[in-house]
């Protein structure tokens, strides 16, 4: 089974960030993680990662056209980003939302996910084990 695993804003550049919140880990390393993880479950992910909020709706657009589940970190768009929000609710398989850090251990303005409410779930503060356990959950909904 092909996952689409999306990527949201700096993570790209996750090891320049502050690795209390983000840990040591580079882009291509978590990209790696995540593609191994999935061949451990039989699944393909096809990892992604943009800056821009109009890829990644093209990428959700995708996602929905092709019934393809989806993995999303909408980093700092999880925030704001409505049209995202929009995008991923016409995703009929499962989409789950992860993030790296806790989103509710951080800043006041990162409680507020606009994402969550059209996710299938929600997996937070867990590292990079947070997309191998969204993984999990995508393959266990997929059955």
């Amino acid at each position: 089974m092909r996952i689409l695993v999306l990527n949201g804003p700096n993570l790209g550049r996750i090891d320049l960030r502050d690795s209390a919140i983000y840990g040591d880990m580079n882009f291509v390393a978590l990209k790696n993680l995540i593609v191994e993880a999935g061949k451990e479950m039989n699944l393909e992910c096809d990892v992604r990662q943009s800056d821009s909020e109009v890829e990644m709706i093209s990428w959700l657009h995708e996602a929905a056209e092709e019934n393809l589940p989806v993995v999303i970190n909408p980093a700092a768009f999880t925030h704001y980003s409505y049209a995202i929000r929009d995008a991923a609710d016409m995703v009929s398989a499962p989409l789950i939302e992860v993030h790296l850090s806790n989103p509710m251990s951080r800043e006041e303005f990162r409680h507020t996910s606009v994402i969550s409410g059209v996710a299938n779930g929600t997996i937070a503060g867990f590292g990079p084990d947070s997309y191998r356990l969204a993984l999990i959950a995508i393959s266990r909904m997929a059955k």
